[in-house]
């Protein structure tokens, strides 16, 4: 190890991020100047990775969980290797840069995950090391290792404040992760002050407790933590949290060790002492030591032999086990490796939506084979299991993940899982406790990640377990996010054709809502209708060529449109049944017309809030759905009690 040239790249790290932050009068100087050290040795002697291929199977992943710290990785990025030119340095927190406010997967290159929402990067880093360990069960043979890589993190206080690295930690240490390494920055430092002021428990204990292995040591011995690295690598069965005593803004003796470092720019007067202190020219505008750039062109024939090394073996494997190697081009690409079998439903088949997802999930497993997931405890009433075996440290290649109770760290494990590549996953809960794992269904949006989100008991119609239970606004909370595919299917038949779309969609997640109550498989009236509800929403009932009102209805309000249209005798009634509400709104005017068919009266029915149904109803008293939370009692009696039924429908129907 060259220490004396890595000290180079770790001053290089300090000069660049915070005249990055200097020129763009934004920013958080205080983790790259503390941690640049880390960032060096890492980048330099740890990783296994080639800055010439940044999507390599087999590298190494790093996640920078303290997202706000993003010009730590930027300038490592740009010194090692990566296509992060000084330009784009140049134009951190810029339109159009690749060095955003914080990391954003598909953005920049060499960047694993989108960052910066505290603890949910650690929490994408255990997805990552649970894909790993998945696929190397799957593909490694005997004689060859195709798989076989660590996944890194570093962290803060702040992502281990947040209730979501406690969620995944927890599952981490359970499951026995044992190639994953996290750093932690600890130097006791947030944006209000010293972390006393909120946070006083014993990290150490408290991840012992989960069932890591603690190591500790200080930020700028980087000999030692290269030692500690190797030692964590030696606890196959523990996931490994290493402590570095750092000191926030280091190098900068005005802010050093205090919250001034954290969030804002050093200033003029900052910048100067920085560079004396340094030993920078005091005219050194994004400064890189010259043995920075020599260390890292020395090291890239050495990081591309590591992958050339990797594809001998990988060549000698997919020659000697070609089936394999099928199914791993077939995983990498995201297709399937056999035909669906679907279900098969009938007209007047009574059945919940959730239980006929359950065989629609079966097929699908069964033709992408690399689909993984499971529930927050919640198996049976989520119908989500498919058949596979379970994933534990005695099985690494079953299928089925048991999350337990942790929402929130599911969804973000799952999201850590898609960005690793090569798998496919879903989660499960009700749909009332999307609020949990809201801010990882963001994440997945914003990354444009496929994680399907199987999302049941969706209505009043829960029944007994009450408002807390029944999710009223929950749907169009759903909805109200960018990129986010809601699917809520009427019927079983509409639940096979939404499984089948969440299954072909590749650049965002879906969430399908499934009712706990039977729902009858009702007749269509348009014969092309599989086809036609891709663009969202398709006629159901047709009523007339010309009808004198249309009911646009979700879900297992179809049904209830249906019913209530045979009871209005002295209008020509249509119903249509809205599976994706958002995708038939952003449909052309000609195809939503033409489902409408000219009807001067829009009625629209859902057993929700009316948020977003306004712009399609040709009035309020046209909007049949539900502003107020419910109640506990059998499910019919709620209905009845809260004037949801079929009678009241046809009230508003006639006008």
């Amino acid at each position: 190890m060259n220490v004396k040239a890595l000290e180079k790249v770790a001053l290089s790290v300090r000069t660049l991020s915070m005249d990055a932050i200097q020129k763009a009068k934004s920013g958080h100087p205080g983790l790259p100047m503390g941690a640049a050290e880390l960032a060096a040795v890492l980048y330099g002697e740890i990783l296994k990775h080639n800055p010439a291929d940044s999507k390599w199977a087999d590298r190494d992943r790093f996640v920078l969980s303290a997202g706000h710290g993003s010009m730590l990785l930027y300038s490592i990025l740009h010194l090692s290797g990566y296509k992060v030119t000084l330009d784009d340095i140049k134009s951190f927190r810029q339109i159009g840069s690749k060095c955003p406010g914080h990391p954003e997967a598909g953005e920049t290159d060499g960047v694993e995950a989108t960052t910066g929402p505290l603890g949910q990067g650690v929490s994408m880093a255990v997805g990552m090391a649970l894909a790993e360990s998945m696929l190397a069960a799957h593909f490694n043979t005997d004689d060859y290792k195709v798989v076989d890589h660590y996944t890194y993190a570093l962290v803060g206080e702040g992502c281990l404040m947040e209730g979501v690295s406690s969620e995944a930690s927890s599952f981490a240490g359970t499951n026995k992760l044992g190639k994953l390494i996290v750093f932690y920055d600890e130097n006791n430092i947030t944006i209000d002050g010293n972390t006393n002021l909120a946070f006083t428990e014993d990290i150490a204990k408290r991840y012992e407790a989960y069932g890591w292995q603690i190591l500790r040591g200080s930020m700028y011995d980087m000999a030692d933590i290269a030692k500690l690295v190797e030692q964590a690598k030696k606890e196959a069965d523990k996931p490994t949290l290493i402590m570095l005593k750092s000191v926030i803004g280091k190098g900068c003796s005005l802010v050093a060790g205090t919250s001034k470092a954290h969030g804002a720019p050093l200033g003029d007067e900052g910048i100067a002492t920085a560079r004396k202190e340094l030993g920078v020219p005091a005219d050194a505008d994004f400064y890189i030591a010259p043995e920075a750039v020599e260390y890292f062109k020395g090291r890239a024939a050495e990081f591309a032999a590591a992958e050339d090394a990797w594809k001998k073996t990988f060549d000698a494997w997919a020659a000697k086990y070609p089936e394999k190697k099928a199914e791993w081009d077939a995983w990498m690409a995201g297709k399937p490796t056999a035909d669906a079998a679907f279900p098969a439903y009938n007209k007047g088949d009574s059945i919940a939506t959730r239980n006929a997802s359950g065989p629609c999930l079966a097929a699908v497993s069964a033709s992408y084979t690399n689909l993984v997931g499971g529930s927050a405890d919640l198996q049976g009433p989520n119908v989500c299991k498919a058949g596979t075996k379970d994933y534990n440290p005695e099985n690494r290649d079953g299928r089925y993940i048991r999350f337990g109770i942790r929402e929130f760290g599911m969804a973000a494990i799952c999201n850590g899982i898609a960005l690793h590549g090569g798998l496919r996953a879903y989660c499960a809960t009700f749909a009332v406790f999307a609020d949990y794992l809201r801010p990882a269904l963001r994440l997945s949006a914003l990354m444009g990640v496929p994680v399907i989100y199987i999302l049941t008991h969706d209505s009043i119609y829960v029944g007994e377990d009450g408002p807390t239970h029944q999710p009223i606004e929950t749907m169009s909370a759903l909805r109200a996010m960018p990129n986010v595919q809601v699917l809520r299917p009427a019927d079983a038949e509409e639940a096979v054709e939404a499984w089948k779309i969440a299954a072909e969609t590749k650049n965002k997640p879906t969430c399908m809502a499934f009712t706990r109550q039977n729902l009858p498989v009702f007749e269509k009236d348009d014969p092309d209708w599989k086809n036609t509800v891709r663009a969202g929403a398709y006629i159901a009932k047709k009523g007339a060529d010309a009808p004198d009102v249309t009911v646009l209805a979700a879900g297992s309000e179809v049904s209830l449109a249906l019913a209530a249209a045979e009871l209005v005798t002295d209008k020509k009634v249509r119903v249509v049944s809205v599976l994706d509400r958002e995708n038939f709104k952003s449909q052309p005017d000609t195809f939503k017309n033409a489902l409408i068919g000219g009807a001067k009266r829009v009625v629209c029915a859902e057993a929700g809030t009316k948020m977003g149904w306004e712009g399609l109803a040709t009035g309020d008293d046209c909007l049949f759905c539900i502003d107020r939370f419910g109640e506990s009692g059998p499910y019919a009696k709620v209905a009845e009690d809260m004037g949801f039924t079929a009678e009241n429908l046809a009230k508003m129907i006639r006008g």
